[in-house]
Formats: structure tokens, sequence, C-alpha cells
């Protein structure tokens, strides 16, 4: 076997392939962060270098010269090599993966690399090149010896490893019968991927997920067709598209509500993203014992204004869709995620932006998961956040940790330490976790009842549920203690579904007049044996709350979406939203469109729910056949609604934005942000600001608030610390030094 491995062209072959598998799984455990977990991710992070390098491998059997086959051979292996080390050092800069835009902006890349890259080499990095310089070296020694032996008249010599060359032609079919098997192997993969993660390239939720499935040549391939695919779409685009747009949005446009219009102005918005909540949770009974006591009493309160005919629209790209909308007022896409898909290179103006050129806002993210899911860490470029704290200014326990990033309760409590420093007013946005599928809670963070149904995910969810509910009070205790409560809107926003169609059925049982009034009348008390697609549709709702001292509360019963939401906060913090693109109109605005669309081009109205061109009353969830004039409505309607959806999709998919720029607006430019130097960076524009400062930390004569929050997560009972102490990787940010920006060279 040995033999055969160092006289053949096939043995050669596969001694490349060993050593690129062993390099690529080196990167995968030691520079990457994949977080395969189960055996079958680990299998399959082991495989996924073998098929696709097989293949481009393989191309070498096809020449049938000796050396240029060789030759190949060695040049692709030398060009996989540097892929993988490539993305090592990206990675170790930007925690993220070199997309095909970003080869080929390589020039700007490396101005803002510069000389740095130095500093980012580690000695563990000979793992990739030590061959390769073995190799040069040899033939530089030999080389000198060959200039010596030249002068004395001698034959040169040059090394060969113990390899000799195969000068005998490849058998019959071999070359296709590798590529073959190469190709059964990857598609072997790419199958198995997709069962344990369906939709991995249409939904693209992170490129770690990519990597960590396929393998790094697949995405690079596949960005780099989703690259080409864009620039095509982008090519044909003008500034004529655009004005389709502007004459629709203008048109579309509902003038604010003076009883509410300025009501917030100057106002800290603080946004609380409800990971997979659904509307029918708030008044939700288990055993007589309420799924959300907080949120339940918060919408009594006369400052509390609540909205319980709110829907979620997202289409596949689920919480980035929500997110995409909440920021610009813009729809999600139809296949995929506009976030992924779009927003590394996509012109926006999103909420960040404008309410810090309009207003004067600081804006911040928290979130204590990995800041590439979703591509976040770009697209939060995009929109004009200046700061993005994900989970690596989080600590992250293993009793600490869910599957996307850190329990709520640990979540609210380590923001505070961040949050107390922004300038205000801020546009902070906080990102739960704990409520996401699948919904597992441990009895030592949650004693709440297990419902009485076979189904653990609708077990779980009422659990999961009923501790963000727990965290939230921690949270509005917090920001009452410490005062923030009185100059701040707080917003609360469910993102989509929790619980899919197929599981509803089992939650009829307990959607009933005693446990739910509210959603047994939205059903008509449907049972499951009666469930259909319009009761699936009145679970599509999610909350939408504003919290504000001298607010004029109350439960709203207007119909709107997720589409809806920034027209209506920038009406509450008086900015004109007119000459803004903004698909949603005010909720609160008397012209307001009460239609909310579906991205599958289903919608609701407040009188009916038209689902695949089938028309339910709302009244009492029939089918129903319309007379022709009313009919003619519905059909109105339904044009609208595909008009808005065709729109937005084009605004996205040929960034149209770029040819729009509303009056006294500055578009983003995302390279000026280095969200990894975040809390240097707000550190030290609080320094700089001195006495000036409008931190909640500098108002309180530099003391933190920290003391103000109390919570009862059992990770902390015997020492609090973690949630005031900064981890060990940004802790040296502290003292607001900022270091010279490797993106931007600035």
């Amino acid at each position: 076997m040995s033999n055969r491995l160092r006289t053949t062209r096939v043995g050669f072959l596969i001694i490349l392939l060993t050593l690129l598998w062993v390099k690529t799984e080196f990167a995968y455990y030691v520079d990457f962060t994949l977080g395969a977990e189960g055996l079958l991710q680990q299998v399959l992070q082991l495989i996924n270098p073998l098929g696709i390098a097989a293949f481009l491998l393989g191309l070498a059997l096809y020449l049938k010269k000796p050396r240029r086959a060789y030759a190949l051979a060695i040049v692709v292996y030398v060009l996989l090599t540097i892929l993988v080390f490539a993305n090592v050092l990206y990675y170790r800069e930007f925690s993220d993966f070199m997309t095909v835009q970003t080869m080929l902006g390589v020039s700007k890349v490396s101005q803002g690399l510069g000389t740095s890259t130095l500093n980012m080499l580690t000695p563990r990095d000979l793992v990739y090149w030590l061959d390769v310089v073995l190799v040069v070296l040899a033939y530089l020694i030999y080389g000198l010896r060959n200039l010596w032996r030249y002068i004395h008249h001698e034959s040169p010599q040059w090394p060969h490893f113990g390899l000799t060359l195969d000068p005998r032609p490849v058998a019959y079919h071999l070359a296709q019968a590798v590529s073959l098997v190469a190709v059964a192997f990857f598609g072997v993969t790419m199958a198995v991927s997709e069962l344990n993660r369906p939709q991995l390239l249409t939904r693209n939720f992170d490129h770690n997920y990519t990597v960590k499935y396929l393998g790094l040549v697949p995405f690079t391939a596949y960005d780099g067709f989703q690259t080409a695919r864009n620039n095509q779409v982008r090519a044909s685009a003008d500034s004529a598209d655009m004005d389709k747009i502007l004459q629709y949005t203008q048109s579309h446009y509902a003038a604010p509500n003076v009883s509410y219009e300025g009501t917030a102005k100057g106002k800290n918005v603080i946004i609380i993203h409800l990971e997979s909540f659904q509307q029918f949770l708030i008044g939700q009974k288990v055993d007589g014992q309420e799924v959300t006591p907080f949120l339940n009493s918060l919408i009594k309160q006369k400052d509390t204004l609540s909205f319980d005919n709110f829907y979620h629209q997202v289409g596949p790209g689920k919480t980035s869709d929500a997110e995409n909308m909440l920021e610009t007022s813009t729809f999600g896409l139809a296949s995929g995620s506009l976030f992924s898909a779009l927003g590394t290179d996509n012109t926006f103006q999103g909420a960040p932006s404008l309410l810090q050129q309009y207003a004067g806002y600081t804006s911040a993210v928290f979130h204590g998961g990995v800041g590439t899911f979703w591509n976040r860490n770009n697209v939060y470029k995009s929109l004009g956040y200046n700061y993005f704290f994900d989970g690596n200014f989080y600590n992250h326990d293993a009793n600490t940790r869910t599957a996307y990033g850190i329990k709520d309760k640990l979540l609210f409590g380590e923001t505070v330490k961040y949050l107390e420093h922004l300038q205000q007013p801020f546009y902070a946005k906080v990102i739960t976790t704990t409520n996401h599928y699948p919904f597992f809670i441990t009895d030592q963070d949650s004693d709440f009842p297990e419902a009485n149904t076979d189904d653990a995910y609708i077990k779980g969810y009422f659990r999961t549920a009923h501790y963000l509910d727990q965290a939230l009070a921690e949270f509005f205790t917090y920001l009452k203690t410490s005062g923030l409560e009185k100059n701040s809107l707080v917003m609360l926003y469910g993102d989509h579904y929790g619980l899919s169609d197929d599981r509803n059925k089992n939650l009829a049982a307990m959607l009933t007049p005693d446990a739910n009034p509210t959603a047994a009348k939205l059903t008509n008390d449907a049972t499951a044996d009666d469930w259909d697609a319009f009761d699936n549709a009145q679970l599509q709702r999610v909350p939408l709350i504003f919290h504000m001292p001298g607010l004029k509360g109350g439960i709203n019963h207007t119909y709107g979406g997720e589409i809806d939401v920034l027209p209506t906060l920038l009406h509450l913090l008086g900015v004109n939203t007119q000459h803004f693109v903004q698909f949603g109109t005010d909720l609160l605005s008397p012209q307001h469109d009460t239609t909310v669309a579906f991205r599958d081009h289903d919608f609701v109205t407040p009188r009916y729910t038209v689902l695949s061109g089938s028309v339910y009353d709302n009244k009492t969830g029939q089918l129903v056949s319309l007379p022709a004039a009313e009919q003619a409505k519905i059909d109105a309607k339904q044009k609208h609604v595909d008009q808005e959806l065709a729109l937005s999709d084009t605004l996205a998919n040929k960034n149209l934005l770029r040819f729009y720029v509303p009056k006294g607006y500055t578009p983003v430019n995302p390279a000026q942000a280095d969200f990894s130097q975040s809390l240097a960076q707000m550190m030290h524009v609080e320094q700089q600001a001195g006495k000036k400062s409008t931190s909640v930390f500098s108002q309180n004569n530099d003391q933190s608030t920290m003391s103000d929050f109390s919570t009862d997560a059992p990770e902390v009972a015997n020492d609090s610390s973690v949630l005031s102490s900064y981890p060990a990787k940004v802790a040296d940010q502290a003292n607001g030094e900022v270091r010279p920006s490797k993106q931007t060279g600035k």
C-alpha cells in the first residue's frame, strides 16, 4: 500500500487529499467556532472536506501527460490551502468567513489589514504551511547544490521525498470514476445535512452553519453563485424602478395621529425582541397558573398601549425578516433571508441611522448569541448601528447557554453594564433567546407546571415563555429603580410563531374559555377535530406593546403587522416619515391601512381572512361566498397585497435605495463600523464627553446602576459578579482605548 501511494498518480492525490483534510480539520477545531453539536454534526464536520477536495484534485487524472497532471494537482492543493488559511486569518479578525464579495474587494481589505496581518499570525499556523515550507526549502537547498554541481559539470539532482513520477497512463475511465464517487460523496453529505438542518442553503442562517455542514469550498462556491445572481439583477436596475416604488409609498403614506405624534420625543427607545412569542400566551393559564403574569399586568397599566390584532409577517427568514421589517418597514424575501442573501451589500435606510441623523440617537443591539447568525454582524453595520454587543461580550459558562445565546435573565442582567454607558437618547434592541425551539428549560430554572399534553414542545413552550416573562419583570424592575423608565419608551414585540401549524391541533385543547378566553373566541372554540387553516391564521398574532410614563394606554384592536412598526414608532418620537421609503403605515393613524399581508400573499382584514383565495368570515371562522360587489373589494385588496410584496422584492433584489436619498439624510458607510470594539468605542465616547456625557452612568455621578438589578437566576445565586464583570476576551476594552481598526485602517 505504501509503495502504491508513493509511485502512482492516485497515490499522490490521496497524499494531497489527506494533508488537505488534516489542515481543514485543524482549522475547524482550533481556529473556527463552528459549534458542532451531537454525533451527526461531528461526523459531518469530519467528512465534509473530502468530497469536493477529491473532485477538484481528481481533475488531474484527466490530463494524459504526467508532469502536467502532477502540476495541476499541486496547484489545486496550494489554492485550497490558501483558501483555508485566508479564512483562518479573516475569521480571527471578523469571526466570519470570507465571501466572494470580500475577495473581489481584497485590495480594500488589505488596506485595512496592512502590516497588522503579521500580528495575526501564530506559531500554530505552521500546521497550514509546514509541508509547503519544507518543500520550498528543500528545493532552495538543492538549487544551491546544483549550482555547485553545474560548475563542476555534474548532473543536477532534485528532491523527490520518496515519491516517483508515474509515467503510466491512468486506467480507462478512472478519472470519471473518481469524479462520480467524489460528487456522490458530497451529495450524501449534503442530503444528510439537509435532513439535520432543513433549508440549509435557501434560508442560509449563518455562514458557520454552511461551513459546518458542507465545508469551506461549497460555502465559497454557493456564495459566489449568490453574488453573481445578485449582481446580475442589480445591473439591470435603474432609477426608473425606484420611481415606481416612491409613487407607491408616498401615495400609501398615513399621517400621524395628532394625539400621539411626538409624545415620546427625545425619549430613549428600548426594544425587547420576544423570541417565538405568540399573542395567545398573554392570558393563557396552565393548571390555573398564568403563563405570563407580568405581561398580563403590564398591558393593564394606564401607561401601556398594546395591540391585540397585530400579526407577524415573516417568510423563510423568520427572525431576520421580523428584524428587517422592524428596522426598515420593508418585507423580507419570498425565498431565503434578506439579511443573509443581500444584507452585506444592500443599501438600507433603517431606524438606527434615521434616528441618529434626524433626532441625535445612539444605537446598540444586545444579543448573547453568535454575531454572524443571520449575518447580523454585517447587516447591523449597513443599518447604521453604532454598537453590537454579541455573544463575545457576554459570559458563556456551560450552564448559562441556550441553543442560540444565553438565558434571558442573565442576558438582561449583563446588558445593564453596557446599557448604562450609552449616550442618551439611545435606541437599544435586546434580543431574547430562551423561548426558542426546542423550548427546553431545566426544573432548576423554572418550576412552572407542565401542560396536560403529550406534546413535549407545547409543554416546553409554556415553560420557556413563563421564564421569559419572569426575566421581563426583573428588567422592568431595574428600569423603574434606576430611573430609566421615566425617560424611556419600551417596546416589546413577538417576532414570529413559536409553535408550527402542525402542533396547533394538539394546542387546541388548551385554548378553552377557562384557560384562554381570548384565543378561544378567535378560533370559535375550535377543537382538534374541526381545526382548520383559518384557526392557524388566527394564531399568527404576536404581541406589540408600548410602555412609557404618560403614554395614553389601552388595548388597541387595530389590525396591523410588523411592517407597520417603524412608521408608528417614528411618529411617536416626532420624526416625519413622509419622504421615507416605508411599506407600512402608522398603526395609530386614522389613515392606517388595515390589510395585513402575509409573505405567501395571503392576507387578513378586520372582517375577512383570505387564504389561498378562500375567504373566511372572521366572526364565524366559516368559508363564505361573497356577493359580486364584495368579492370585487377582496380582489382589489389581493391585487394591492401582490403589488406591495412585488415592489418590496424589487427594492431589495435590485438594491434600489442606492438611487434615492431623503432630504437631510446621509447614506450609511458600513465600513466605518467595527463591532469587535463596541465596548472600547462606547467607553471612549463617554470619556471624551466628560461632564457633557448623557449616559446613565455619568448622570449617576459615575456610579454603576448594577445594584439596581436583581435576579433569582440560580446561576448567580452565590456569586452575581459575573453580571457586572466583562468577559476576559473584551475586558481590556473597558479603559476606552480604541485600537486602529483592521477593517477601516482608522
